[in-house]
């Protein structure tokens, strides 16, 4: 299976037995990324989070059940 990254536009082939092919196959809303961008991606996001200004935006909820 060919696939696209969807940022740097490059072009890699996956076996079509991987998850990675069968998802992507059947769900559209999946999207591939190459490896160099993944890494890229998750090095910037790890030192964002260590920086002191990081605050996650995910609202605590209390539940009713006392």
């Amino acid at each position: 299976m060919r696939v696209k990254c969807v940022l740097c536009d490059k072009i890699d082939k996956l076996d079509d037995h991987l998850p990675l092919a069968k998802r992507l196959r059947n769900r559209p809303i999946h999207t591939y990324m190459c490896d160099a961008c993944y890494e890229r991606i998750r090095e910037r996001t790890e030192a964002r989070r260590e920086k002191p200004s990081f605050h996650l935006a995910v609202e605590k909820k209390e539940s009713d059940w006392s």
